[in-house]
């Protein structure tokens, strides 16, 4: 379903979750509820954790995004694999957390989709670099350390995976990729259980240039990681995070000229400002991600850290008169037009 539409148009995806749950202003209380008022450990932050504890904040978010315009919105699991719950000692609630959060945004997605029939929604299981890097040492008087393996990756990006999918995710989004050694864990992952279960869940990946170098933290070009992956069949490949819409346009241009996949970029509102928050008006935004439609660059938009559903609404609005970027399946030299 959403391969046909993206022949037609420029899908809209969600805004930051994180921004979003920021202006409920939850407590460390909130943040346990009732089933882990007692855990031993500090909860606030997790907000992986609020899906099980606070269900309806979660489910509004969705609910906002979508009246906004989205056609996509991600599940609430940036976080959920074991090896970055274990800084809260939730490695046992992994599946648990990706499965409620899959259901949540798929309940919501479905309500819209029964209203609103000619306009389907969907649900993108969001799968988060983790806190830990394959490729390189955290301790520079020991380079060659590596604080995580490739297949203690792969385990945990397979637990997630499978829970996504058992709670009803329509496409998979590994992103805010900042190692793509990590990332062809989660893609290989991917590919062990889309044949162990005989799966064709679309696939996306979202890389992200840390700063004005033009690389990955772990030092590949956009082209060199579009390189590296653009084996592996996927939905679409792009960018989010770290930069704002007007600063990412140099690195969608070069995967744009070397690649025939669809593409997708969902940057941040803007640049942080000296308190790391972010400023940029939905209007503002909405005009800069106008470039990439009108250079022809995207197929799918949307918005990451500091975006808003009033971001969203105004993107989509933009959105809307364009045609989608021209692209091939992989594996096909026949455009999708």
């Amino acid at each position: 379903m959403i391969q046909e539409l993206l022949k037609k148009k420029i899908l809209v995806l969600d805004g930051a979750m994180g921004t979003m749950l920021q202006r409920y202003k939850f407590t460390e209380t909130d943040f346990r509820g009732e089933r882990f008022k007692d855990w031993e450990y500090p909860l606030q932050g997790n907000n992986d954790l609020l899906t099980l504890t606070q269900p309806e904040a979660i489910a509004e978010v969705h609910a906002k995004y979508f009246e906004a315009g989205a056609d996509i919105v991600e599940t609430n699991t940036f976080s959920g694999t074991s090896i970055a719950m274990a800084d809260y000692h939730m490695e046992g609630l992994v599946y648990e957390l990706n499965y409620e959060s899959a259901r949540i945004a798929k309940k919501v997605a479905e309500d819209f989709t029964a209203k609103e029939p000619e306009k389907p929604r969907f649900v993108a299981g969001s799968i988060g670099p983790t806190n830990k890097t394959a490729s390189m040492s955290p301790d520079v008087n020991d380079p060659g350390f590596r604080a995580v393996s490739f297949e203690t990756l792969r385990i945990s990006y397979k637990e997630q995976v499978e829970a996504l999918i058992d709670g009803g995710v329509d496409l998979l989004l590994v992103e805010t990729v900042f190692d793509t050694l990590n990332a062809k864990a989660a893609l290989f992952a991917i590919a062990e259980v889309k044949e162990e279960r005989n799966s064709e869940v679309p696939v996306m990946v979202s890389g992200t240039i840390t700063d004005a170098s033009g690389r990955t933290l772990s030092g590949q070009t956009a082209e060199a990681f579009l390189i590296s992956i653009d084996h592996i069949p996927l939905l679409t490949i792009g960018f989010n995070c770290a930069l704002g819409a007007k600063q990412l346009v140099p690195y969608l241009e070069t995967i744009a000229k070397k690649t025939d996949m669809a593409i997708s970029a969902h940057p941040n509102a803007g640049l942080p400002n000296a308190f790391g928050e972010y400023d940029q008006s939905p209007e503002n935004m909405a005009e800069q991600i106008r470039e990439y439609l009108d250079k022809g660059l995207v197929n799918i938009v949307g918005g990451c850290c500091g975006s808003t559903p009033e971001h969203i609404k105004a993107i989509s609005v933009a959105a809307k008169d364009y045609v989608p970027r021209k692209f091939y399946y992989q594996g096909s030299k026949q455009p999708i037009l």
